[in-house]
């Protein structure tokens, strides 16, 4: 029979395994079409290399999320000013 600590080891590795699989949330085709204001967004991340297509996560100060296509020109322009803000 399977001691506990033997059971309980098994049941984290599934644990890990399946949160690490797990596809973010920007995953797909779900790209907001509103361009929001430079001036709002906060930071951005980028989705996990796992998704189908990757996408640009830009938070804004209300604390929403928005997903965009990071191949949109405004994107790209909005990512550069965040950063340049970051490093002043």
């Amino acid at each position: 029979m399977i001691n506990l600590k033997t059971f309980v080891l098994f049941l984290h590795i599934l644990a890990v395994i399946s949160i690490d699989s797990a596809p973010s949330k920007c995953c797909g085709e779900e790209f907001s079409n509103v361009k929001i204001p430079v001036k709002l967004v906060t930071s951005y991340y980028w989705t996990s290399s796992m998704c189908d297509r990757r996408a640009i996560v830009f938070q804004t100060i209300a604390g929403r999320e928005f997903c965009v296509d990071p191949e949109t020109p405004w994107v790209k322009s909005h990512i550069a000013k965040v950063d340049k803000r970051k490093t002043v």
